[in-house]
């Protein structure tokens, strides 16, 4: 990407978790200075944490270069199995509408994954790293933030022209200092995390989740694959549990064996924890964004915790990136919070859905999971309502302030699990090799992340169609005929793009907008209104 190495501001991230590390990663892409802050010494890693990375997530990652790297090292599934007792109720596979390279998850440590982001930012001369910097106050004013730090040599302030908050989900003083509320509950039963590394021949490379098993009745348990023959194993255990006294008392080894048998093993990390939901009030006070955890905490059935947080991450760091850069102005900052909170809030809405199911609050609720659970033994309906968690997808910009609608694509709303909606205005683009001159084979996405993407068909004139984004935009642009990068018409098969129309695909791959290039000032107003500005084409540009 041609701005790559061109510095416009500086963006302090918060945070040196996943979250942080991928904003860091986004912004320099951009030609954006970075500072990474975090208050510990240094990296300590403990534990897998969050382990299982969505295949989007995994294409946000290849933008910075480590996107292959955690998917070849990690373990591929394709298929999730829910069981009731010893009975499969139904396997649920992925289907994509594209032709993506990377599968639909892969499970990996979060403190692999973070290893290898660390690598390619000791690699970016554009990232500062500044461990054993605790954030302990902020202010702003209308030019700048400023970063109060304590560190092992005495207190430091850290000037920036905007700040990214990806401190995790204890960042409440800074929270608090900012105004935002964090509203939202916990859940009284707790979870016991236990990552085993152990021969076990059969198990397959497939998430596992049990209802009533016989080794955990009444409750739930998940299995995961991991590398290296690990298995994280979940157990949902009463508000009263104690690990440590179950370890004591050799429990926690039969607890074990009842899942994998007489067979060796060793325990690499364990871990007990409580559920919470919770959504910060706004996700941008002046020139701060908050980010991951520190905006929003869900269940993690369904692998929506990491996974949303990366793509708040793109979110905000292509928008900073075309502000600092002069592209767009500071209104576009708006949609974050507008997007990615109405991304939260269905987060939550969904994992709430599996916590109740999961965990009923009360006698009815509890007795019309039994009865959806037996009935599910025979019936391919029941199997529907089983909520065993909606495993993590992107979230879909049809509502959003930047999209532009088009009445003959409507969004049919969420489709089934494991199925991507039909691509429309707000939802990403189907993932499909192309071929540009001056690049070769790549993917459609990859080149959508370079900036604004334009895809039109024969009917319509290219030479006008540039005149107006150029008027439109002073953004990086491309600007394609379908079938010049679509050689084996796949790619206009499955959008089933006509002849006169134009694609606006926004810098996270989002399609923005679905519009007749005959229609100059329909192109015009699209591409001002992916950026944040809805001014009225010119006269000069009406059709």
């Amino acid at each position: 990407m041609g701005v790559k190495n061109i510095h416009s501001g500086t963006v302090a991230v918060v945070g040196n978790g996943p979250v942080g590390q991928t904003t860091a990663l986004l912004l320099a892409r951009w030609g954006i200075r970075v500072v990474l802050l975090d208050g510990r010494p240094e990296r300590d890693p403990i534990g897998s944490k969050a382990i299982c990375q969505q295949r989007d997530v995994l294409e946000v990652w290849e933008a910075v270069g480590v996107g292959r790297r955690i998917a070849d090292e990690g373990v591929t599934w394709e298929i999730a199995r829910t069981f009731h007792r010893d009975t499969e109720l139904f396997a649920q596979p992925f289907v994509d509408h594209g032709r993506s390279e990377f599968p639909p998850f892969v499970n990996i440590s979060q403190t692999r994954t973070e290893q290898l982001m660390d690598e390619a930012i000791a690699a970016q001369p554009s990232i500062d790293v500044r461990w054993d910097h605790t954030v302990t106050s902020v202010d702003q004013d209308e030019h700048e933030v400023r970063l109060h730090c304590e560190t092992s040599s005495g207190p430091v302030t850290v000037t920036a022209d905007h700040v990214v908050l990806a401190a995790g989900s204890r960042a409440r003083d800074l929270r608090r200092q900012l105004g935002v509320e964090f509203p939202g509950r916990s859940f009284d039963d707790k979870f016991l995390i236990c990552d085993i590394r152990a021969d076990i021949p059969g198990w397959g490379n497939e998430r596992r989740f049990h209802f009533d098993p016989e080794w955990n009745p009444g409750r739930q348990v998940l299995i995961h694959p991991c590398p290296d023959s690990t298995f994280r194993i979940d157990w949902q255990v009463p508000g009263d549990y104690d690990l440590d006294a179950e370890a004591e008392s050799g429990a926690l080894d039969r607890r074990i064996r009842r899942i994998i048998g007489d067979v060796d093993y060793e325990i690499v990390w364990k871990s007990v924890y409580r559920f919470h939901a919770r959504l910060a009030d706004r996700m941008r006070v002046g020139r701060i964004l908050l980010a991951g955890d520190c905006a929003h905490i869900v269940s993690p059935f369904g692998a929506r915790g990491l996974n949303s947080g990366v793509l708040d991450a793109e979110n905000a760091a292509w928008k900073l990136a075309f502000v600092l850069r002069g592209w767009a102005g500071d209104s576009l900052l708006d949609s974050y919070d507008l997007e990615r909170r109405a991304a939260a809030r269905e987060n939550l809405d969904v994992t709430a859905a599996t916590m109740d199911f999961l965990v009923p609050q009360d006698d009815e609720q509890a007795a019309r999971r039994l009865g959806i659970l037996e009935a599910a033994h025979t019936d391919e309906q029941a199997c529907r309502l089983v909520d065993s968690g909606r495993l993590s997808e992107p979230f879909w910009y049809v509502d959003s302030p930047l999209t532009t609608a088009d009445p003959e694509r409507p969004f049919g709303g969420r489709p089934e699990r494991g199925h991507s909606p039909d691509p429309v205005p707000g939802v990403l683009v189907p993932d499909l090799p192309v071929t540009v001159r001056g690049r070769g084979e790549t993917r459609l996405r990859s080149i959508a992340r370079d900036g604004f993407l334009l895809l039109h068909g024969d009917d319509v004139d290219p030479a006008l169609l540039r005149d107006i984004a150029l008027t439109a935009t002073s953004a990086p642009l491309r600007i394609h005929a379908l079938p010049e990068i679509d050689h084996t018409g796949l790619l206009a098969s499955v959008l089933e793009a006509k002849p006169h129309e134009v694609w606006i695909v926004r810098p996270d791959a989002h399609i923005a907008a679905v519009v007749d290039g005959s229609d100059t000032g329909a192109v015009f107003t699209a591409l001002r209104r992916a950026q944040g500005q809805c001014a009225a084409a010119p006269q000069v540009l009406a059709s």
